[in-house]
């Protein structure tokens, strides 16, 4: 049997292709489900906001002053709204509206909720001040999304 003697950088940039193949694979099989990874999310992050609005009600109550608890309260709040809009994008997506613009609008609402909600659930809970300035950024992720979700609805 023939063998095809590769050199090494050959070899290699066969496994980098195959890799990216696979990346690409993924990302296209993501934009294919009809919406579903976006109902999921949102799905998963309202069951979780309800699950920390209800440890914040009645554990944390108790521990946290009166700060740090409005500042809980903001987080769950933000991370439910937030949970909905992916809802939405889902439903919307799954309706037919797959524009690549609706697929960022559904990302940057989930990075939206890790770093803005996120951030704050760690200063309510005594976190170290570097998340400060996290928060903004979840801001802007949320920002950019809901302006892509508004181009997704108006685009013709």
């Amino acid at each position: 049997m023939w063998r095809w003697k590769l050199s090494y950088r050959q070899r290699k940039l066969i496994r980098e292709s195959r890799s990216y193949l696979r990346l690409f694979y993924f990302v296209e099989k993501i934009m294919l489900d009809g919406g579903r990874i976006f109902l999921a999310i949102g799905a998963g992050f309202g069951a979780l906001a309800v699950v920390l609005g209800a440890f914040g009600a009645h554990a944390l109550k108790s521990i946290l002053a009166e700060h740090p608890m409005s500042i809980w309260q903001t987080a769950v709040q933000y991370q439910f709204y937030h949970a909905l809009a992916l809802v939405a994008v889902g439903v919307l997506i799954s309706q037919g509206f797959a524009l690549k613009v609706l697929y960022a609008s559904g990302w940057l609402f989930a990075i939206g909720v890790v770093l803005f909600s996120g951030s704050l659930y760690g200063l309510a809970l005594g976190g170290p001040r570097l998340l400060g300035p996290v928060t903004p950024l979840g801001g802007i992720a949320f920002i950019a999304a809901w302006i892509c979700l508004l181009f997704a609805v108006v685009k013709p």
